[in-house]
């Protein structure tokens, strides 16, 4: 009878033993991702793109905010912030603060679900058989996206919500089209529509949610590099065989990280933060990621 009571009882501390690790120590184990992408032309010098993505920032998590300041130090060419940057009405500020280092930087942003919708409690366990896609109960937005994009833009960063734009880049002339998150139906890609301009040196778009459908549209109008974030990397990962979910179309094996889609290269940010009522990470370090866009082979 001791035997037996004795293996419940160990695997409930290794439950929750695993829960103190995912909650305390790996959600605030912030690390910095490093990939060359050769997007470029012969001759043109390597261009870093800092790549941030789903902070979910809520006033109080001063360890995120201290790290995303220090990224300052790496003064990249340009910023793209690829949504839910924030997760509390009164956010705002924070994330100005956190990004402030990176504002006289060139840069830019989309939005996602959970800039417009403050989160709620669900059940976890509905991801493994459907993305949260939609299902949302609130109509009017109830967290202040408006001030967070004028907070960004008023420092020069783009609001790319569909729309497209050409901007400078250390030496690279850059067309960019950007859509608004695909999770809510918000996004109009039609309105970015047609092919790249062939004349810029880089063609790069960017989107909340990483849907085929979307990335696409953007590989056949001659986008290289697209950027997306949304997925957290999966979140919650079984070492040695990833991600159980994605939360979109994505599949789990480009949930994160650099890999391709048709002819354009696609970058996945596993992200910074968690929902404040799925505060855990697990074998998924939350992240940015560092781009140096460098000549093709």
């Amino acid at each position: 009878m001791r035997k037996a009571a004795a293996i419940p009882l160990s695997l409930l501390g290794l439950g929750i033993a695993g829960l103190g690790y995912a909650s305390v120590v790996e959600r605030n184990w912030f690390r910095l991702r490093r990939f060359d992408v050769p997007v470029l032309a012969r001759g043109q010098r390597p261009v870093r793109i800092l790549h941030l993505s789903d902070l979910h920032l809520t006033p109080g998590r001063k360890k995120l905010i201290n790290w995303v300041r220090s990224l300052g130090s790496l003064e990249p060419d340009l910023v793209v912030n690829t949504g839910d940057s924030i997760a509390h009405p009164d956010a705002v500020p924070s994330l100005l603060h956190a990004l402030e280092p990176l504002l006289s930087r060139p840069g830019l942003f989309v939005y996602g679900s959970n800039d417009l919708y403050a989160p709620v409690f669900k059940n976890p366990a509905r991801y493994l058989w459907r993305t949260s896609r939609n299902e949302r109960r609130q109509h009017v937005p109830s967290l202040p996206w408006r001030e967070l994009g004028e907070g960004m833009a008023a420092e020069g960063w783009l609001d790319m919500n569909n729309t497209t734009a050409r901007l400078k880049v250390a030496d690279l002339d850059v067309a960019v089209a950007g859509i608004h998150d695909s999770h809510i139906d918000r996004d109009r890609y039609d309105l970015v529509a047609g092919p790249a301009p062939t004349d810029a040196d880089l063609r790069l778009g960017v989107m909340h949610s990483p849907e085929p459908r979307n990335m696409t549209r953007f590989a056949a109008d001659g986008y290289q590099l697209l950027l997306a974030g949304h997925t957290h990397g999966g979140q919650l990962c079984i070492p040695f065989y990833g991600a159980l979910v994605t939360n979109c179309g994505i599949d789990r094996a480009r949930v994160k990280g650099l890999s391709t889609h048709d002819n354009a290269w696609l970058h996945v940010s596993a992200g910074l933060g968690t929902s404040p009522y799925a505060p855990v990470r697990f074998a998924c370090f939350p992240e940015a990621t560092l781009l140096t866009l460098v000549p093709r082979r």
